[in-house]
């Protein structure tokens, strides 16, 4: 069977079989337009008949399901809304003592056709209490005809929604499930493959995923379709890389006595040994006629700045020019300020010219006209070596004399379309591409996402960085808010910087208006910029100390302003929301305090730690929360005071947020939303499809043996996740 035959029914409307007015429904209710759509809506669980409680044993406030006898109902209108009410009496089929129970169905069209006195029907539902006796309201629910009495199969249970609930999934997917056939639903993995892990066919899997004779069945569907995910991504990953591998590159050999060997030499210190590692893969890289396509990750202050530095000097010794893309002004300017400093007299121009710098510059949406003409001159002559700026690099008005290498910080904070166009600056040669980020990757997500760049990891911090010392603050006692705001005092006292952090920068409506004279005042809020500005401003003891706020609202200069007068100490105290997060780079700042520090996630709460003790002093962070010792919110801060390592925190995190659609933006009805593979609970599945898709790439002409496989691997993912994907 043909390819086409694959594409022509999971690609059909729903229309062609199930009629214009079910596939408008479908559509209005979760967005699917096609087969495939519908088929990938599965169960979210099954109910079997094992599973049944008589009614004489419900327990309240528990998930039940029964076996009952529809013996009486009634209708009636709802006082506060519109629309009625379907109570249906039911009478337990398990237990011949006579146990009763109702249900209630809110606006219960469907169950007002189906649940007529008389029919025997498997309930499934949490209990309620309603005037004194138990009910299910709104219950799941699957009639049963003789047949399925006499032998009972697992009823799917479907995510659904109000004008679409799991009876009528049921009806209709069964409409499909005749059509689900070997030949309308051709295999294309290979059958080796399926044969070692003991995986159906596909159009079996789809059966026994929505209509399984026992569980177990349907259980077994479901690894071969987390399976498929797996080895379709990293099938269209290994492809991209391929292709990248196959693109032509200008070679940046290391070149001795030059300007890297010049800036090795004058560095204060030693390099780690990680450090030193990643360097050498760099070098290699850049030493080849294709494209580096590298993923440098590494811990806040652990050194990747002074490793993407060295490669980007290998480049500028080379006769390339470097471009380094940053997500903020702020951060760009920090990135400006520190490589300038660390390069000295090696940052001054002459890349063409008659010195020996490498010659830095800063471009940014805010820079003033004649900074601008400067530096789109220096770049375009080739005098500037290196250009360090936002999407400004990106205007049309920045041509380069040779890019050399493209270094992205922080990747996630960038289009694809954005990197592209910088990459569109380097005439026929691609650029080398070099990608940073701070937040440590777990392993999984690493292959799953960015499995088209090699990694490089920075994982030891340099000597001389003490751990940052973190405690989680209990707002509810006036001894540890006292004890907060005196902390903040003696480090200013000392002579050190404080960021104090807020989830947001300005009160509600209800809220303005409202001074905060004292701390107990704002108990249940949520503390925002402006009004942590109030209460500092009322206590005494902060009279003499210099706070400033910081937060995205302020235009670009007066954030620079802010940014440089902290940096320059004339700032001791900086309220501000999370534009701090990242880059900014204050060795005098020793203390974060963190407000309501449970409405950050793990990851951001250990990026904004990672700000303080950057200069050889003690760092300390301080969590803040109202919420009592208990509550699972403050779980989540005991793990960041538990740990440093941002490799064990990052899989915390991942746990946390159940890892989301990691293809990119979340598409109703999208395929690139990964339905079945878990890259928490699937991590073996991964390696193992990473594994048999590599042993698949080693085989001669694999696309001709496989061509309906190639095919899948192009349009699995939509167009979206296609550009998600395309790292370069």
């Amino acid at each position: 069977m043909t390819e086409q035959t694959l594409v022509s029914f999971e690609a059909s409307g729903l229309s062609t079989y199930l009629g214009d007015k079910n596939a408008t429904a479908l559509e209005k209710a979760f967005g699917y337009t096609t087969v495939g759509e519908l088929l990938w809506h599965f169960p979210r669980r099954y109910v079997e008949v094992g599973e049944l409680t008589p009614i004489a044993e419900l327990p309240f406030d528990e998930h039940v399901t029964v076996v009952a006898q529809v013996v009486n109902v009634s209708q009636r209108q709802m006082h506060s809304r519109r629309g009625f009410i379907y109570e249906v009496t039911v009478s337990d089929e398990l237990s011949s003592g006579g146990q009763e129970l109702k249900m209630t169905f809110f606006n219960g069209y469907q169950a007002r056709t189906d649940l007529t006195v008389g029919t025997i029907a498997m309930f499934s539902g949490k209990v309620g209490w309603y005037q004194d006796h138990l009910q299910l309201s709104q219950p799941d629910y699957a009639v049963l005809d003789e047949a399925s009495q006499a032998d009972p199969r697992p009823i799917p249970i479907y995510p659904a929604s109000a004008k679409m609930p799991n009876k009528r999934i049921r009806d209709l997917i069964g409409l499909l499930l005749p059509h689900v056939t070997e030949e309308n639903l051709p295999e294309f993995l290979p059958s080796d493959l399926l044969g070692s892990n003991h995986y159906p066919q596909r159009f079996q899997a789809y059966l026994q995923r929505h209509a399984p004779r026992e569980v177990k069945h349907a259980y077994v569907a479901r690894q071969r379709f987390a399976y498929e995910e797996a080895f379709v991504l990293q099938l269209t990953l290994a492809e991209r890389s391929r292709q990248l591998g196959a693109q032509h590159a200008v070679a940046r050999p290391r070149q001795s006595g030059k300007l890297a060997d010049k800036f090795e030499a004058q560095l204060p210190f030693t390099l780690t040994e990680d450090q030193l590692q990643v360097g050498d893969q760099l070098a290699s890289d850049l030493s080849q006629p294709h494209p580096m396509h590298r993923l440098l990750q590494g811990e806040v202050g652990s050194g990747k700045t002074i490793v993407a530095l060295r490669a980007i000097l290998q480049v500028i010794d080379g006769g390339g020019q470097a471009a380094l893309l940053a997500p903020t002004e702020v951060l760009a300017a920090q990135h400006f300020a520190s490589i300038t400093k660390m390069l000295g007299g090696l940052a001054d121009p002459g890349l063409f010219g008659e010195g020996e710098g490498a010659g830095v510059a800063l471009l940014t949406g805010s820079a003033k006209t004649a900074q601008r003409r400067q530096a789109l001159l220096g770049i375009a002559s080739g005098e500037i070596g290196l250009i360090i700026g936002t999407h400004a690099l990106l205007s049309d008005q920045v041509q380069f004399a040779e890019l050399g290498l493209v270094v992205v910080d922080e990747q996630h904070r960038f289009g694809v379309e954005q990197r592209d166009a910088l990459r569109a600056k380097s005439g026929d040669a691609v650029p080398h591409t070099l990608v940073m980020t701070a937040t440590p990757i777990p392993r999984t997500v690493a292959m799953t996402v960015f499995g088209d760049l090699d990694t490089s990891t920075i994982k030891r911090l340099p000597a001389g960085r003490a751990p940052i010392q973190t405690h989680i603050v209990p707002m509810q006692l006036t001894s540890f808010r006292e004890r907060l705001f005196s902390k903040i005092t003696e480090e200013v006292s000392q002579g050190h910087q404080v960021y104090v952090v807020c989830p947001r920068i300005t009160d509600t409506a209800a809220e303005q208006g409202v001074l905060l004279s004292t701390y107990e005042e704002s108990s249940g809020q949520t503390m925002s910029v402006e009004a942590m500005m109030e209460l500092l401003a009322g206590m005494p003891s902060f009279a003499n100390v210099r706070v400033e706020a910081l937060h995205s609202q302020l235009d670009s200069e007066d954030k620079q302003d802010v940014m440089d007068s902290f940096a320059g100490g004339n700032i001791d105290v900086l309220v501000s929301t999370t534009v701090i997060e990242v880059g900014v780079d204050v060795h005098n700042a020793t203390l974060m305090v963190i407000m309501d520090a449970e409405r950050f996630g793990i990851s951001q709460l250990h990026q904004l730690r990672g700000r303080v003790g950057r200069g050889g002093l003690q760092g300390t962070c301080l969590m803040t929360t109202w919420l009592d010792a208990d509550h699972p919110s403050v779980g989540r801060l005991k793990t960041i005071e538990s740990t440093m390592d941002g490799f064990e925190l990052a899989e915390a995190d991942l746990a946390e947020r159940r890892e989301g659609n990691i293809l990119g933006a979340q598409q109703s009805g999208s395929r690139s939303a990964l339905k079945e593979l878990s890259i928490i609970k699937d991590r073996k599945l991964i390696e193992q499809a990473r594994a048999n898709v590599e042993a698949l790439m080693n085989v001669s002409e694999w696309q001709n043996k496989y061509p309906e496989l190639l095919k899948m691997a192009g349009s699995w993912v939509d167009e979206s996740s296609q550009e998600f994907l395309n790292k370069n």
